[in-house]
This record gives C-alpha cells, sequence and structure tokens, in this order.
C-alpha cells in the first residue's frame, strides 16, 4: 500500500491548532504538530496556521528558525505549503498591521487593513467564494461555496495570485497561491463540510505530487 503524504502543521504559538488538528484527522492525513526546524525539513507538506498579529507570528518564525526552515521547505525541496488565516498573511511580502513587517515573501503584494464604511470590522462570519482559476481545492465544490471568516486585515495582491474572492465591501482575496504555495484567508477547518473537503482535495493533490 503507498504510504501516505506526511504533514507537519507548525506550532509557533499564534495558531489554531486544535481545530486544524481534528480536521485533518477527519479527512484521515498523516500529520505531525512541530516546532522543530528540521521536521518542517523533512515534511512532504506544510500547514501554517495563525491567530493574532503579524508582527509578533513572524518574530516567534524568525527567533525559532522556523521562518528560515519554511523558505527552504519551498525554494530549495520543493513542497507545498498552505497557510490559513493570518498564515496566509504572513506568505506574502509584508504587513502594516500595528507597523511595516516583512513576511516570508512566498507571494508578491502586501497585507493592508480592512476599511470599508458601513461595514463591521473585523469581518467576521459565513462569506461566499468566487473562483476565478482551477486549483487543488475546488473538485466538487459547490458553485460558490461558504466559508468561514474572522480577520481585519487582507491581501492586497495581483489577480495572478488569486485563486477565488469573497465580497466583503470590495472584492477580498480569499484564497491564494501561485505554483506550490497555498493560502485561505477563510478558516477551512471551521468551514464544515465544504471546508473538510478543501483540505482532503488539497491532500490528495499533496500524495499525487509525491
Amino acid at each position: 500500500m503507498m504510504s501516505k503524504a506526511n504533514i507537519i502543521v507548525i506550532d509557533y504559538g499564534a495558531g489554531n491548532l486544535r481545530s486544524v488538528e481534528k480536521a485533518l484527522k477527519y479527512i484521515d492525513a498523516s500529520f505531525k504538530i512541530s516546532s522543530n526546524p528540521s521536521e518542517v525539513l523533512s515534511a512532504d507538506s506544510i500547514i501554517l496556521p495563525g491567530v493574532g498579529a503579524f508582527p509578533e507570528a513572524m518574530k516567534k518564525l524568525e527567533e525559532t528558525g522556523l521562518a528560515d526552515a519554511l523558505k527552504k521547505h519551498v525554494s530549495v525541496n520543493k513542497k507545498s505549503l498552505m497557510g490559513i488565516c493570518l498564515g496566509m498573511q504572513m506568505l506574502f511580502e509584508k504587513s502594516f498591521e500595528f507597523k511595516e513587517t516583512e513576511g516570508l515573501g512566498f507571494l508578491s503584494g502586501q497585507v493592508e487593513k480592512m476599511q470599508f464604511d458601513g461595514l463591521k470590522i473585523p469581518h467576521m462570519g459565513w462569506n461566499s467564494l468566487t473562483f476565478t482559476k482551477e486549483s487543488p481545492f475546488e473538485r466538487d465544490i459547490t458553485k460558490k461555496p461558504f466559508c468561514y471568516f474572522v480577520h481585519s486585515y487582507k491581501a492586497n495582491t495581483s489577480d495572478e495570485n488569486i485563486i477565488a474572492y469573497t465580497e466583503y465591501g470590495s472584492k477580498v482575496p480569499a484564497l491564494v497561491g501561485n505554483g506550490i504555495v497555498f493560502g485561505a484567508q477563510y478558516h477551512p477547518e471551521k468551514s464544515g463540510d465544504t471546508g473538510l473537503k478543501m483540505l482532503s482535495n488539497f491532500y490528495d493533490w499533496i500524495n499525487n505530487e509525491l
């Protein structure tokens, strides 16, 4: 029997680990939660979750050596990475949350405060996605699936990096990616059957890429 791809879920003290762990168990993925840079470099794929503030999260990644390990995982080992919520935002070049802070730089663009007249910030709740191009995620997904969002900042990036967007005052990048790096602004692990199916699709894609 073919062995399953091994995912490392990054633990750097700023991630929603329990919900991600529960979702990965549900889809029968082979995974481990780790803060060890060496284990990151041995993984078939990485999930970078995140809640909280961009500057503090990046500081933790850098101080622990995880930022360098993530960069080597993608650029040297040529293995996939998926960021969730704050983890998705850290995939970009920089953020202006509290202060200008460099991100991991996998995707071109920057993270900016959401400011829309008459709409509550943070953007919290269920919103539909509109897919703009193919990706590993949308197989057997309804045309405009609803997913769960909690965020006050959004990515400002080119259309080439946007796989799906949601409408909240304007088009907000919801699912981004380029090559083997992907990010979800929403929480697939909290988005019911739709989110679980997206994670399952991603895991199937990882296995097919081995």
